[in-house]
């Protein structure tokens, strides 16, 4: 597909799917309910120092803010598999496998990363400095890249193996294009940049209602950007 065409078509697609973007801000709401329930919580624990409360508070809440954070996550990439498969449906909720895939993701996310902090670490130790940060740079761009690769390979296949090939992931950026995907960023970055202008603006002007199109902006963003990674990876 034609950039224009990736962006025009993933700029739609939330508003052709407001059920589904209606889900992805409950359960938004749901796991900022979560978070802020826990802190405040672990908050009045501390002082009343209950350290077993605190304990408890601590564990419970981290596993149900990472329990929806993964299912999230998941919904997240049934929207870039249906962007890869160019369906214009909406993904529906399954908790279980969205779960699964979500824990996926968080891992593909870990490898991609640390590889590059470790490479950092060691040309550090045997190189310039200066010299070792424009290679650590490179690298972590590189693999920035590959990143986004191994998530639509998983999203595609479900696959966390398939996913971890991080040659092949490297591949695909060929296989994509560095040019397309230096203009896609630049497009995207302008895009958000201007939609959270918008927000901010509207805050100034009135915070509650500025308040609540932030965060209505801020699943919209996440809804575009998913799709137009989806389509930008359907032509591998």
């Amino acid at each position: 597909m034609e950039l224009w065409e990736i962006i025009k078509d993933a700029l739609v697609y939330p508003i052709s799917n407001v059920v589904s973007l209606a889900i992805y801000i409950v359960l938004g709401i749901v796991l900022g309910i979560a978070l802020t329930g826990t802190i405040l919580a672990i908050s009045a624990g501390i002082a009343a120092e209950n350290l077993l409360a605190v304990l408890g508070i601590g564990v419970i809440g981290g596993i149900v803010v990472l329990l929806i954070g993964f299912i999230i996550t998941g919904y997240e990439l049934d929207i870039i598999k249906y962007g890869i498969e160019r369906s214009d449906e909406s993904p529906k909720l399954d908790f279980v496998r969205q779960f699964i895939n979500g824990v996926k993701y968080f891992v593909v996310n870990i490898v991609y990363m640390i590889i590059p902090i470790i490479v950092g670490a060691i040309l550090a130790i045997f190189l310039q400095h200066w010299f070792a940060s424009v290679i650590d740079a490179i690298i972590s761009i590189v693999f920035s890249l590959a990143l986004v690769m191994g998530v639509c390979r998983l999203a595609k296949t479900e696959d966390l193996g398939y996913a971890l090939s991080i040659g092949d992931a490297i591949t695909d950026i060929s296989k994509v294009g560095i040019v397309t995907i230096i203009l896609f960023i630049i497009i995207m970055f302008i895009i958000v940049l201007v939609l959270s202008f918008i927000g901010a603006a509207i805050s100034q002007w009135n915070s509650i209602i500025g308040g609540i199109l932030v965060g209505i902006l801020g699943v919209y963003i996440t809804f575009f950007a998913a799709r137009a990674i989806g389509l930008l990876y359907s032509d591998v």
